[in-house]
């Protein structure tokens, strides 16, 4: 059974891998910056919530697509979807490439220049 900190886990080495990227607790959370914005938090249990996740930087549209599309899966977090954030359920065995390719639109949507250069290099 996959527990709560083995997927804290897996995001952990997804985003580590990145440059310019750090984590700290923000309201309770483990959360990601690139560069000086966030752009992941993890969210497990959230308030009493029956779902383990990661909410993301992302768009409005990317935010609408995604929840319309799978909404046993993705969902509109509370305080920062209105931002257009989206969230999506890790306790439901996802799919780790997709997890992997929304952390990333996210990151890049905040990373510093300089830094989206080295992600592309490698």
């Amino acid at each position: 059974m996959t527990t709560p900190s083995d997927l804290l886990e897996r995001l952990r080495t997804i985003i580590e891998a990145w440059p310019e990227t750090r984590e700290k607790l923000s309201h309770g959370a483990p959360t990601w910056w690139g560069g000086r914005k966030t752009f992941a938090t993890f969210d497990d249990h959230h308030h009493g919530e029956e779902r383990i996740a990661v909410w993301v930087k992302s768009s409005f549209f990317e935010q609408e697509l995604r929840v319309e599309a799978d909404p046993e899966t993705y969902f509109v977090p509370p305080y920062l979807g209105p931002s257009g954030w989206v969230g999506m359920r890790l306790d439901r065995d996802p799919d780790w490439e997709t997890v992997e390719q929304l952390l990333e639109d996210g990151f890049r949507m905040v990373a510093p220049k300089r830094a989206i250069r080295l992600l592309e290099a490698d």
